[in-house]
């Protein structure tokens, strides 16, 4: 989920309201992607690692706010966001 490239349609993405950034962008992104019923395929990338000092600054939290938008995004989820209206 938090690693690759993704690539849309222009109609798919435009027609997506985002509201995460940082980390919880891709579990929405693919979370409502998938909602509308649209194909999501997987294409391998070649891909090396930065360290600390060359720039990857993700931390702990990055992780759990990935998580907490894999479930806010899930269908359990976004059931649970409704009735709570």
């Amino acid at each position: 989920m938090e690693t690759c490239y993704k690539a849309f349609r222009r109609h798919v993405i435009q027609s997506v309201d985002i509201e995460e950034d940082r980390f919880g962008f891709e579990p929405e992104i693919t979370a409502k992607v998938a909602a509308r019923r649209c194909r999501i395929y997987e294409v391998g990338i070649s891909y090396s690692g930065r360290t600390y000092d060359e720039g990857k600054k993700i931390g702990w939290r990055d992780g759990v706010r990935a998580m907490a938008c894999i479930i806010k995004y899930s269908p359990i989820g976004t059931r649970l966001r409704r009735l709570a209206r």
